[in-house]
């Protein structure tokens, strides 16, 4: 490995159902795994057996446009469980390859509806969980 490879997230994009989100600057979705104990007879170390996977995210993002109350305010509001495809995609021109997975089932946590101070550029960040993801495309050295 040489350091050029490295995938830099500069060269991140995502979309939210099939709408470009050009006003991200910055996503995370991980896999957190339940564990039980099991005990094995004639040894003493107590291993694990995963039971369940709970996935979560985050997009981040400069706040440029009311996109995320759009999207979701009104219709949470009355009642509506909203759900979305994100597709992440990371494609820094200078490594192996691109990187795209799609995250299904897509429910945000929270809708931040106000959040600015003075002298201070806006961002959001907007926590989700989903159900199912796919990679599209993934990266070999």
């Amino acid at each position: 490995m040489t350091g050029n490879k490295l995938m830099s997230g500069t060269w991140g994009e995502v979309w939210l159902d099939s709408e470009y989100v050009a006003e991200c600057f910055g996503a995370q979705a991980k896999a957190t795994f339940t564990k039980e104990d099991v005990n094995i007879c004639g040894k003493m170390a107590v291993d694990k057996k995963i039971t369940a996977i709970a996935y979560t995210g985050s997009l981040k993002m400069h706040k440029v446009n009311s996109r995320m109350a759009m999207a979701i305010g009104e219709k949470i509001k009355n009642g509506t469980d909203v759900r979305f495809k994100v597709i992440t995609k990371l494609a820094d021109p200078d490594a192996y390859g691109a990187e795209r997975i799609v995250l299904n089932n897509v429910s945000f946590d929270d809708l931040t509806l106000a959040d600015w101070e003075v002298a201070k550029m806006g961002s959001i960040e907007a926590p989700f969980t989903f159900t199912d993801y796919e990679f599209l495309d993934s990266v070999e050295a």
